[in-house]
């Protein structure tokens, strides 16, 4: 019976023991390949064994895949740690190797701490900095105190950085800088790819280029390529133009920015500037696109001249500039404002065309014509004069009485500006004219209807203050009861003053105000930029795309991308 109840007993512990092993996890215990040398100091590190190389080869130790070479290890067999002293090499598998003077290493956290002459290298890229910390169990690395990342495009440096494995991902913060052949980059965050060599910008972040200079805070950029977007407070100085807006895309290659929302395009040259929600500047064709509410602001005489057309073009250098507004086309300036169909102005020369329908408001004169011409005098760029070619017709509203419209036409209109104002008018062939005259008292005279071959109005204050008629006039001065109602309106007569343009906010009609934005992804809510970047690493792998990046290279050939939506 006693026996049975000892049998029972052991096959009891041996199960239990059995069942411990089995469910015990995997050691942790850091192990000793070749020690070399041995000896104890209990003084000095109690409790610790100490080894040494020898004259064949260096100390190692294996843990959980890692292998780790140094001169002089000293192990804590029970607290499972190990500091590792000269010439240390740890190796992770086939890419990751680190090197330093020394390293503390705990084999339960997994966590390494080195320094002295640290350098991590994954075969694509090396990190070098005075102290790194090491941890095996999350795969990252990370330091604290600066570091240098040199792979085959760019050298990074920075004052913390932290290097995760999987993603092959660099996280550097404070004073973090790429140097590049091409171009420098500077930023308070950055998110660095070694794959694909594509960063990822956080804070104010500044790129300058050969020939351009880029500065955003939240922001995409691929290094090998110089291709990017900013998404917030961004800004591109680009040749002779400054570009920002909510959203900025640029691409070196096909020399091509564009920019979404709140834009504003100022050209440093002629220092107009261009305002709307969608533009494109094509450096190499030295030409601006811009549409959705755009319009161009510009200096003349101390007043800002605004020009809004569905669309704005600019082409040309900056001597010869041409800005051609389409569509719906409007301008204003304090004393001057229009509309037609399209605008055309002329930098080299100083002219600015009227086409199609146009229409001219001289304070309370409205103009009329088949097309009108406003001349700038190219030294002083101040107005000179004005053209109004063929049905020239010029209607002013009787502002005295308030019973009529003063009016003049004629085949083609030529004025003359003096300081900014329109002071001569000449009206030739068929002209005829209708005016309220009064006298000091501002009573009514008689109303003057004549017609001749020319006329010609000298204006004060904007209303005319003398008619002179050339070549047989013919006509006389009627008083107020002599002229019939139906009489007082020359042929062609149309009032318009209800279109006038009165403010800059008038060149804009309802569906440029209701304009809806595009929503820029990542302005209010983060993007998973790893989820991103494999989305984007997919998409340049894909042979379709490749065939597409390999035609960016032939900017005439390219089909310019829009701006970027991130």
């Amino acid at each position: 019976m006693r026996l049975k109840r000892l049998v029972f007993f052991f096959c009891l512990f041996a199960h239990i023991t059995l069942v411990a092993q089995e469910t015990q996890p995997e050691s942790k215990q850091i192990n000793i390949v070749y020690g070399a040398n041995f000896t104890k100091d209990e003084a000095q590190f109690p409790g610790a064994s100490i080894f040494s190389k020898d004259d064949e080869r260096q100390v190692q130790f294996e843990h959980q895949g890692a292998d780790l070479w140094c001169d002089i290890a000293i192990f804590y067999t029970q607290e499972n740690k190990l500091k590792a002293i000269g010439n240390i090499r740890l190796q992770q598998g086939d890419s990751i190797e680190l090197n330093s003077g020394k390293i503390d290493y705990d084999g339960n956290t997994k966590i390494a701490k080195a320094w002295e002459n640290v350098d991590l290298t994954n075969g694509q890229m090396t990190l070098t900095t005075d102290t790194l910390y090491f941890n095996r169990e999350k795969q990252e690395s990370f330091y604290r105190s600066g570091g240098k990342v040199v792979d085959s495009a760019n050298v990074l440096t920075s004052r913390i950085g932290t290097y995760f494995m999987t993603p092959k991902k660099y996280q550097f913060l404070d004073s973090v800088h790429i140097d590049n052949e091409q171009y420098t980059l500077d930023s308070e965050r950055l998110d660095y790819y070694t794959t694909s060599k594509n960063a990822y910008m956080y804070g104010p972040s500044t790129i300058v280029g050969e020939d351009y200079k880029i500065y955003c805070e939240r922001g995409f950029y691929d290094t090998k390529i110089e291709r990017g977007y900013g998404i917030k407070n961004t800004r591109i100085d680009y040749d002779d133009r400054i570009i920002e807006g909510d959203s900025l895309y640029f691409d070196k290659i096909s020399e091509f920015a564009s920019a979404t929302n709140n834009i504003q395009i100022t050209d440093t040259i002629n220092s107009g500037v261009i305002r709307a929600h969608y533009a494109e500047v094509y450096k190499a064709l030295d030409s601006l696109f811009a549409t959705k509410r755009a319009v161009s602001v510009n200096l003349v005489e101390q007043d800002s001249l605004y020009i809004h057309g569905d669309t704005l073009m600019v082409t040309g250098q900056p001597e010869s500039r041409i800005l051609r507004a389409f569509k719906n086309a409007k301008f204003y300036k304090t004393d001057l404002s229009g509309k037609c169909d399209s605008i055309h102005f002329a930098e080299k020369t100083g002219i600015t065309q009227l086409i199609t329908n146009p229409i001219l408001w001289n304070v309370e004169n409205q103009i009329t014509g088949d097309s009108i011409h406003l001349i700038s005098d190219l030294e002083t760029e101040k107005l000179d004069s004005l053209k109004v070619l063929e049905n020239a017709f010029i209607i002013s509203f009787d502002t005295i009485g308030k019973q009529g419209y003063n009016q003049a036409k004629g085949k083609d209109l030529f004025g003359k500006f003096i300081e900014n104002e329109l002071k001569i008018i000449d009206l030739v062939k068929n002209t005829e004219v209708i005016y309220y005259m009064y006298n000091d008292d501002q009573e009514l005279i008689g109303i003057d209807k004549t017609i001749c071959s020319k006329i010609r109005l000298v204006m004060a204050n904007n209303d005319i203050e003398d008619i002179t008629f050339f070549v047989n006039p013919d006509g006389d001065i009627f008083p107020d009861k002599d002229l019939p109602v139906e009489s007082r309106k020359l042929k062609g007569f149309v009032w318009r003053g209800d279109e006038r343009i009165l403010t800059k906010d008038d060149i804009f009609d309802e569906d440029d105000n209701n304009i809806t934005l595009v929503k820029i992804r990542g302005i209010e809510n983060p993007i998973d930029i790893d989820a991103e970047e494999q989305e984007r690493r997919k998409n340049e792998n894909d042979p379709v795309n490749q065939v597409s990046q390999s035609k960016a290279t032939k900017p005439k050939e390219v089909k310019v991308p829009k701006a970027q939506i991130p």
